[in-house]
Formats: C-alpha cells, structure tokens, sequence
C-alpha cells in the first residue's frame, strides 16, 4: 500500500500495530539480557583478586592504539543519555509513554546502557587507563551534545540509525576479534556481547526503513538521499578530551581505528551498498520525480565513494592520548 500526503505521524501510527506485535523479537526480556557483572570479576567471591590479576595481566597485551579504540567506543557508549534525549525531540516519535514506540526507544535505551557499564568496569580494572582523563571526555561529550544532520524528522533519523549501528556491531566485534589475537579472551568475549546487541538492533531499524519504504517510498527516498549528502557522523563527532578543542580527539581516536582496521573508509561504503541491497532501493516503485532523483543519487554514490577511499593513505600513529599514560 502506497499512501499519498500523509503525514510522518500517521505513518508511524500505521505502524504501530507492527511494532507491538514484533516487541518480543525486536528487544530481549530483562530476565534473558545479560548483564555486565556476568563478565567481570564478582567482588563478592574470594577470588576476586585474583580474577583482577588475570584481568590486567590480558590487558597488558592491547596494543596503544587497540586501547585508544576500546577507550573511545566507551566512551561514545557513554553518552548515552544524550542519545535517548535526541530520539525524544523527534516528531512523533515516542512522546506517548504507553505507545509501541515509547516501549522501543525506553527498551533500546536499556539494552544499550550495559555496554558503557560492561566497558567502563573493564578499563578500571585492567589498570592501563587515566580513568580521570576518561571520565572527562565523558561529560564533555554529554554536555557538548551533537549535530546528526537529523533535524526533528524520524525517517532520517531511521536512516541514521540503521547505519551507525552497524557500524558500531562492526567496531565491537573487530575490537573483540583483535583482543583475541593478543589472548585477552575476557575482552574478546565482553565485545561480542556488545556487537551482539548492536547487530540486532541494526535489523530493527532496517526493517523500520524497510517499513516506510512500503507506505511513503517518495519521502524515504528524499530522506535517505538527504543523510547521505550530509554524511553519517558518528554520535562521538564532538569528542575532545582537557584542553582540546571540540571534535579534534574525534579525528585521532578515528585515525586509530583506521589503522587498525577497526573501522575504515571502506566500511563506510560498505554499509551504504548494503542497505541499498537490503531496503531493496533500485526496485522502489511509485516515487515522484524528486525522489526518482534522489534514488539515482543514491545509487550512484557507492563507486564515488569508493574512488574516494582508494586514493585515501592510512594516518601515521603521532599522537599521545590523555587517557593513556
């Protein structure tokens, strides 16, 4: 069904009885969730010195630039609060506590807030981080806030979504797979939690995308369009650490990702050909002529992209971060 000069709000309201229905496969009970005390050394235990020990021992093997990456995925997992509040400035999103979307932002929010938990315990025990200096970035970025390039419309804000949570799951579980390689299997196993949660909420946001795409495919369309002219920038784009200026630690802890191959330029492409695929974009019928436009805008941009990225070096490690002594 395609509708035409409806609203955003009557087109999430269409899809509410959706969402409620999917709920239960959408977001995990809070008795089956696990939680971050299930991965780190219990202090109630009279082992627990020596978990710590073993714990910092593993730690001691990260790489400088493998614990720059750790330390500024949590911190971005930090800020959480101010990822809640930004989805509650969206138009007809979640303003009714009981509706299906109130449910999911307050349920995605919970899930989500183990994994700065999870990370912030681990880094304060492996003992190899200026948890002070952490901590400051922290509330930097919290009272800083961030420009999502979103405006007050869901729909991109969908788009947005769909792709830093993948995104995220890939950073998560390269940063695991890497801590693996080194023997840190705590660390490994902590991160694929993570990336866990991240790659399933990337589905559900898809399938919101998806949704739209069925019942106002124009306004998607211009919408999808419209986030990738801006650029996804991550949620942490304002990362800054004492004395430095907004956003310039952003572009270093992004360097090191870069190097290590945490999260590339590539990737950046990559996830873009993949909701192309997924939300099936070349085969969308009933687009007026704008979003045939914006379709042929979008379809193009992988391969500029990629011409792009090819002609990009890899940063040389030349800075110190605060956070590691």
């Amino acid at each position: 069904m395609i509708a035409t000069n409806i609203s955003r709000g009557e087109v999430l309201q269409h899809l509410e009885p959706f969402l409620r229905e999917n709920m239960g496969t959408f977001l995990k009970s809070v008795e089956e969730s696990w939680q971050p005390s299930d991965y780190l050394p219990d202090p109630r235990r009279d082992t627990f010195f020596d978990e710590v020990k073993l714990l910092r021992e593993s730690a001691q093997g990260l790489s400088y630039d493998l614990l720059a990456v750790l330390i500024g995925d949590t911190i971005t997992e930090e800020a959480l609060p101010n990822y809640e509040a930004w989805f509650h400035q969206l138009d007809d999103l979640g303003r009714d506590h009981n509706s299906g979307w109130g449910q999911w932002i307050r349920g995605w929010t919970a899930e989500e807030n183990r994994h700065g938990d999870l990370l912030n315990r681990y880094l304060y025990l492996s003992g190899r981080v200026n948890m002070r200096e952490f901590e400051v970035s922290t509330q930097y970025l919290i009272a800083d806030g961030f420009d999502l390039g979103t405006a007050h419309d869901p729909y991109r804000a969908f788009v947005y979504t769909s792709y830093q949570e993948t995104a995220t799951n890939l950073s998560h579980r390269r940063v695991g797979q890497l801590a693996r390689k080194v023997g840190d299997d705590g660390l490994s196993k902590i991160c694929g939690m993570i990336a866990g949660d991240e790659n399933r909420h990337a589905r559900v946001y898809k399938t919101f995308v998806e949704k739209i795409f069925e019942v106002d495919p124009s306004e998607m369309m211009l919408a999808f369009e419209d986030m990738m002219r801006k650029k996804i920038v991550m949620p942490a784009h304002y990362m800054r650490e004492m004395g430095i200026e907004m956003g310039k630690t952003f572009g270093h802890f992004t360097d090191a990702a870069q190097r290590l191959g945490v999260y590339t330029s590539q990737d950046y492409t990559d996830i873009l050909e993949t909701l192309i695929t997924d939300w099936k974009v070349a085969e969308v019928t009933g687009l007026t002529g704008p979003a045939e436009k914006a379709r042929d805008y979008v379809m193009a941009l992988p391969n500029r992209l990629r011409r792009v990225a090819d002609r990009m070096s890899v940063p040389k490690l030349e800075y110190r971060f605060k956070w590691i002594d």
